[in-house]
């Protein structure tokens, strides 16, 4: 291609799109079929130029002048109550469901390394010993003590806050840290499992499981499953890395990126309710039967909103992704 040539004939169609995309007056009708035209080939222009005669500065141009033609032509778009009602019913639940392969082997081998913990931990008082000094395990786990007392020390509301927050980062941290081949989504799920087996063999070696697991369970069933949907699906987004697919990988990412995006803010909500029931409920003077059977019944409606709502939604073809009509334009790679 001789870029002077191609140039001396096309710059008027330019110049008359710049003049289009500048002019303040409502377009008429003819002079907006005539800016979607020139949009569509200075398009292909631009594509014409990146394959064949590649120039930075005109590039630079017709990229510029491509993206505002392209925002004239399809408009801005503002979220609605819509959009909210979507994501909630369709694009969230059918996320997690598309992810299940990935969470659900984590969420029950990660129970067992916890569970493994916990054994170990209870049955070697050496390994006790060197977690803490025999006075302080003592304050840790006798009636009243920290274990127990820690979910009554602060007011519920900003106790509830607290714990959200810090659920809400975890999560989003292993969504986000998924891309580097989920090496620190593993660390930070060891991290929580630890912590949690640490627990569990300290109270049942104190003889005070039932104690622990009451006030674990109404908060813990829904908040460590929104935290295997985290790490299963970072650790899905780090899998992306090494095989993409028939996709290219760039393509994959992108998809795969925005989805998990979109799974951190439902993420957010249902730890939101999480953080409620262990303000509220796990400190309550609710018989236990009664505290556990809310965390059973919360963790059970996210179940059915995941396995039929999210179903429905993914059998339907959606993936979690923003709408086509949002996503940028790709080019088609060979199968």
């Amino acid at each position: 291609m001789d870029l002077d040539v191609f140039v001396t004939a096309h710059r008027a169609e330019w110049d008359r799109l710049d003049a289009l995309l500048r002019r303040q007056r409502r377009l008429t009708g003819a002079e907006a079929d005539e800016l979607v035209a020139l949009y569509q080939r200075t398009a292909t222009h631009l594509s014409l130029i990146q394959s064949s005669a590649p120039d930075p500065q005109l590039t630079g141009r017709l990229s510029q002048l491509v993206a505002r033609a392209r925002s004239a032509v399809t408009g801005t778009r503002r979220a609605s109550w819509r959009d909210v009602t979507r994501f909630l019913s369709h694009s969230f639940p059918a996320a997690v469901y598309r992810s299940r392969h990935w969470w659900v082997p984590t969420a029950l081998l990660s129970t067992v390394v916890a569970a493994l913990l916990g054994w170990w931990i209870g049955t070697h008082p050496e390994v006790q010993a060197s977690i803490a000094a025999p006075t302080e395990l003592r304050e840790l786990t006798r009636p009243g003590g920290q274990y127990e007392s820690y979910y009554s020390t602060h007011p519920a509301a900003s106790f509830a806050a607290q714990v959200w927050t810090n659920n809400a980062q975890a999560a989003a941290m292993c969504l986000v840290l998924g891309v580097f081949l989920g090496l620190p989504v593993l660390w930070i799920l060891f991290q929580n499992m630890l912590n949690l087996g640490v627990g569990f063999g300290l109270m049942s070696s104190a003889g005070r499981l039932d104690t622990f697991l009451g006030l674990v369970l109404p908060h813990g069933l829904l908040e460590l499953t929104a935290v295997f949907v985290a790490a299963g699906t970072g650790l899905r987004l780090g899998w992306t890395v090494i095989d993409p697919g028939p996709r290219s990988r760039r393509s994959a990412l992108a998809e795969e990126g925005r989805a998990a995006v979109g799974m951190a803010i439902g993420l957010a909500l249902v730890l939101f309710i999480s953080g409620a029931i262990e303000g509220f409920v796990t400190p309550s003077g609710l018989p236990t039967w009664a505290r556990i059977g809310i965390g059973i019944a919360a963790e059970s409606a996210f179940l059915v909103y995941v396995y039929v709502l999210g179903a429905r939604a993914a059998r339907a073809g959606d993936t979690g992704d923003v709408e086509a009509a949002e996503r940028s334009a790709t080019v088609p790679t060979a199968a």
